[in-house]
């Protein structure tokens, strides 16, 4: 293990030695002799073959050499530490490796470099992140390392998948009101709360998105591990949406559309409303009046009202969930089913 560590302390200097020997080419020499007799013994490890011990003695004596001639006792327990630093900085470089080949598989097969929670990875596309709960021992730590990697052999598969949108039993709403067979069909999966989802709905109502393709938008309300929501007031947005949208088709779309692109008499985004100032009986109010102002009255508004609470908007939610988590495997949103392909992340005008 001594070669082998030496070799990985050596490559990792390789930098610093490089510069010095411009100015001290006797170092840079002494530098490459090492790194080829540690590489020369790596490589027969790698080859199951037996190291030459002279290297692993030249290193240990070059870290002992003055502690022999003061303390000789002091050798032997030296040379043990030695050997156990370096099992440690062994396995230290191969949970490295494993971890830099596990973080670009994931990034490529699921659109982050961090499986379980997504917002920690800053190489993914600008997406709202569907994060799990944090480990809280050693031993879920561990097991969610492996259950990690599972999940990216299991994603690499649909890097290959044609996506069509009738495939998946979405609970949703039809945002062209009705569907016309020659334009093509969109799943759109958002969460009221979500500023990219946000500025994706800009981006698409400002190029006529919406008039060229058949929509239909997925609410959904992000949830962590432990069931907490994301964003607060989404998930009575989200229970709002279909009870709307029970009474009169199109009338959840005024709602999404007031969070989305509305802003407050001080001027302040409503989903920033939502967001961070509205309390859930001040959200309700703010949602009912929007539906008042689409004509409906209050017995309407009532009817709603109950509708929200309902089991069965309770489960339209929950099977939105499975799908979006289990089936699809999003890691973020927003997330389309468009053109054959899913694509997460914000989306851009044309």
């Amino acid at each position: 293990m001594v070669c082998i560590a030496a070799f990985i302390i050596l490559a990792l200097i390789g930098v610093f030695v490089a510069g010095i020997s411009i100015f001290k080419p006797k170092v840079g020499r002494a530098y490459l002799k090492m790194l080829k007799k540690s590489w020369g013994c790596l490589w027969k490890k790698v080859r199951l073959q037996k190291c030459e011990t002279g290297f692993k003695d030249d290193v240990k004596n070059t870290l002992l050499s003055r502690v022999m001639l003061k303390h000789p006792n002091w050798v032997k327990p030296l040379s043990i530490i030695i050997e156990i630093l370096s099992i440690v900085i062994v396995a230290v470089a191969v949970w490295a490796i494993l971890t830099a080949i596990k973080s670009l598989l994931a990034l490529w097969a699921l659109g982050s470099c961090n499986v379980t929670k997504p917002s920690a990875c800053s190489l993914g596309a600008e997406v709202c992140s569907i994060d799990e709960s944090e480990p809280t021992n050693p031993i879920e730590a561990t097991g969610r390392w492996f259950t990690e990697w599972g999940e990216i052999f299991e994603a690499i598969p649909d890097k290959f998948k044609t996506y069509n949108a009738d495939d998946y039993n979405f609970n949703y709403i039809d945002m062209s009101g009705a569907t016309v067979n020659d334009l093509p069909t969109v799943v759109d999966i958002f969460d009221p709360g979500c500023s990219v989802c946000m500025i994706s709905y800009r981006n698409q109502k400002n190029s006529g998105f919406f008039d060229s393709n058949n929509v239909r938008l997925v609410p959904f309300a992000i949830q962590d591990g432990d069931g907490n929501y994301k964003f607060k007031n989404s998930e009575i947005v989200v229970r709002y949406m279909f009870a709307a949208e029970q009474i009169r088709s199109g009338l959840s779309l005024a709602i999404i559309d007031h969070i989305f692109t509305g802003k407050s008499s001080d001027g302040i985004s409503y989903q920033n409303k939502f967001n961070d100032e509205y309390t859930l009986e001040t959200a309700i109010n703010k949602i009912e009046s929007w539906l008042a102002q689409e004509g409906i009255d209050e017995t309407g508004i009532k009817e709603i009202r109950e509708i929200v609470n309902y089991p069965e908007i309770t489960q339209k939610m929950s099977d939105n969930k499975d799908i979006i988590e289990n089936q699809l495997r999003v890691k973020g949103i927003p997330t389309m089913i468009i053109d054959g392909k899913k694509h997460t992340g914000l989306w851009k005008s044309e």
